[in-house]
């Protein structure tokens, strides 16, 4: 694993943090099991390094990264003709800032899939220059549309040409306007063609048209450690891949790997990443020995991540009001040729107690995912009730109201405003007519990016707002709780909404 004295130039720093409340309770509530599950957010950082590593040759005479380009080339890119453009545009835009010496291809899908360059029936890959790439580009030019859609096998064909590469950065950019309708005539389906490419590659999907697949993009991205994205406009295609390549050449680890060790007695029961976005993690095969467990994660620029920890103990025979560790946490990365500083193992500590006030406040990070979830759960039952039309337009605007008061709450800008596309009015909380369904496409996407909670602003804080007049589920004291009559959560008693599995309403309106 690359490690670095403090004193190396061009040094990659990794940080660590671990936030969690410590407090569970020792008596469980009626009809719960004994044991109990820890909830714990890990914060881990990657920044430094100068260089980045995908913009220049790896250690060694081969390239630092290995790009696949995937066009789209079903008939339906001809419907309007404008989305085949713009996909020649973008496609060449995205070779033209690939780094010299850089392995690369680009693939046409169809019903199957076919080598655009360096050519038909050849599974390698060119290396770029100026010359390679410009014929590249010509090829490019001379695509025309037929067929239909069948992505399994593009990303089959991809994972056999990088198969092939050594280069520690592997990326496919794949463009579609299609919902995969073809899957069933395809020579490999596009589950089996995740279960075989899943660690192989680092795979970003986008959508352009009026006709793509909000949910299938987000299956492909969240397998394969990649980000979703989408044009509202043909024409804004090119510079969204220029953006996507300029993030990609600022690779600065290839993979990062998350080792938890738990003590005696202790599960792990899930890894998740939670921001920028949600993607569960399977451990990965390792020498840790039976207790403990590696989740791989890769494709790190400078930037910040969060994952979400569940372990479960029982408290049968522990001691309370005591720190106890239930799991060491560290991260690790493989050897790629440059200097890395790694961060000290973290503990996830318990402290058992048996005041139900203590035990019922959770970390704001796990709030929010939770949040989150809520939030993306209500937009697609918005959706699915907008597909009912006027039948389902009542259950739609509730929904709607519901994901737009989580999003005020979770303070998301971006979030908001994509909603706001949706709704009829500023503060209507309806949906509005005359939508389509692309527009709920982007929401949906937009719904499964996630952001970290904003810091607090410098200086005094401001004046307290009057609290709100308590519902009748609020006790009147303030250090008083409240239970969920659905889940039986128990949390503090001016909660709006419940923040346990159910996420309902328990006081006041929406």
């Amino acid at each position: 694993m690359s490690t670095g004295s403090t004193e190396s130039a061009g040094e990659i720093e990794v940080t660590l943090a671990v936030g969690q409340n410590k407090e569970l309770p020792v008596a469980p509530a009626a009809g719960r099991p004994r044991v109990r599950e820890m909830h714990a957010i890990l914060e881990i950082g990657v920044s430094g390094g100068g260089a980045p590593l995908a913009a220049g040759p790896a250690r060694g005479a081969g390239p630092a990264l290995a790009e696949v380009l995937i066009v789209d080339t079903s008939r339906s890119m001809l419907h309007p003709a404008a989305k085949l453009h713009a996909a020649k545009d973008a496609t060449a835009a995205a070779l033209r800032l690939l780094p010299e010496g850089s392995a690369f291809a680009v693939l046409s899908g169809r019903f199957d899939a076919s080598v655009v360059h360096p050519g038909p029936g050849q599974e390698t890959m060119a290396v770029a220059g100026p010359a390679e790439s410009a014929a590249a580009e010509r090829a490019v030019r001379l695509l025309d549309a037929d067929g239909g859609t069948a992505i399994g096998h593009w990303l089959d064909l991809a994972r056999r040409l990088l198969t092939k590469q050594s280069a520690p950065v592997k990326h496919v950019l794949l463009l579609t306007d299609g919902r995969n309708e073809h899957d069933h005539r395809a020579a490999m389906s596009l589950d089996t063609a995740l279960e075989a490419c899943d660690g192989r590659f680092v795979c970003d999907a986008w959508g352009i048209g009026d006709d793509w697949d909000a949910d299938l993009l987000l299956r492909i991205t969240r397998r394969l450690h990649g980000r979703a994205g989408a044009v509202r406009r043909e024409s804004e295609l090119p510079a969204a891949y220029e953006e996507l390549m300029n993030a990609l050449l600022g690779t600065a680890v290839p993979e990062l790997r998350i080792r938890l060790t738990p003590t005696p007695g202790t599960v792990i029961r899930q890894v998740k990443q939670v921001v920028p976005g949600e993607l569960e993690l399977q451990p990965a095969e390792s020498a840790l020995g039976e207790r403990g467990a590696e989740y791989v994660t890769r494709a790190w620029g400078e930037e910040t991540r969060h994952f979400q920890v569940v372990l479960t103990a029982d408290p049968a025979g522990r001691e309370t009001g005591e720190d106890l560790q239930l799991a060491a946490v560290e991260v690790a990365v493989p050897d790629f040729g440059h200097p890395v500083r790694l961060p000290e193992p973290r503990p996830v500590l318990v402290r058992w107690t048996d005041n139900p006030l203590d035990a019922s406040q959770r970390h704001p990070g796990v709030r929010r995912h939770e949040l989150y979830q809520q939030t993306s759960a209500a937009v697609a039952r918005a959706y699915r009730a907008w597909l009912r039309r006027a039948e389902g337009r009542a259950e739609a605007d509730r929904a709607l109201a519901r994901a737009l008061s989580l999003a005020g709450e979770l303070g998301d800008a971006q979030l908001l405003a994509a909603l706001r596309r949706i709704e009829a009015g500023p503060g209507a909380g309806r949906v509005r007519d005359g939508l389509k369904d692309v527009d709920w496409q982007h929401l949906i996407l937009s719904s499964a990016m996630t952001t970290p909670p904003q810091p607090p602003p410098a200086g005094p804080p401001p004046a307290a707002a009057a609290p709100p007049e308590p519902g009748p589920l609020a006790p009147a004291g303030s250090d008083d709780l409240v239970e969920c009559p659905d889940c039986a959560w128990l949390g503090p008693a001016d909660s709006v909404y419940c923040g346990g599995e159910c996420g309902r309403l328990l006081r006041g309106t929406a």
